[in-house]
């Protein structure tokens, strides 16, 4: 098996494509307390020094500590993901969506939707990361960024010169994005 690696915008974050659908569908993110959920996230926390995992659908981000040196980090999590592979090809299912508040359909919110998954999240996921739609009120778009997204140093600037202006551009109602962390 060969795994790729690519570099991100987030110098803290590496990303990892196996060749082979990591999830089925959707996207998850795991810290250290929450890897426990998946096989693939324990083997590349155990490994040391990292510090999130976020897996896409093809492709696994990881994110090191600080103080660890990729040169170290990066030929263990290698391993780790070829054992994974080694022992199950199954794709990973993501976790059940969480439940969105019942009212009434609003067509800002549609399309705001609709921007994100077909322009939006796709460019983002090609840097590790993936963007997520919490909220829209009073003009503003509420979005959390995940990946090599989360932490990155110029995730602001992706969100206020690339995301805010195309969303203002396509949705007029749309006056500002803010991040929700």
């Amino acid at each position: 098996m060969f795994i790729e690696t690519e570099a991100t915008p987030n110098p803290n974050t590496l990303k990892f494509l196996p060749g082979r659908a990591v999830m089925s569908s959707g996207t998850a993110s795991y810290s250290a307390e929450t890897a426990g959920h998946s096989p693939l996230a324990s083997r590349l926390f155990a490994v040391g020094g990292v510090s999130g995992v976020f897996f896409g659908h093809d492709f696994v981000t990881v994110s090191k500590e600080q103080d660890t040196d990729w040169a170290v980090l990066k030929p263990q999590l290698l391993a780790a993901i070829m054992d994974h592979y080694a022992g199950s090809e199954v794709p990973l299912e993501a976790a059940p969506p969480v439940a969105e508040e019942d009212g009434e359909e609003d067509p800002v919110v549609d399309k705001i939707r609709e921007l994100l998954d077909l322009r939006i999240r796709p460019m983002v996921a090609g840097d590790g990361g993936d963007i997520i739609f919490c909220g829209y009120e009073d003009g503003i778009v509420y979005l959390e960024m995940h990946g090599a997204c989360s932490g990155c140093p110029s995730a602001s600037a992706t969100l206020k010169h690339g995301v805010e202006n195309m969303l203002r551009y396509y949705i007029p109602e749309v006056q500002a994005v803010e991040a929700v962390n």
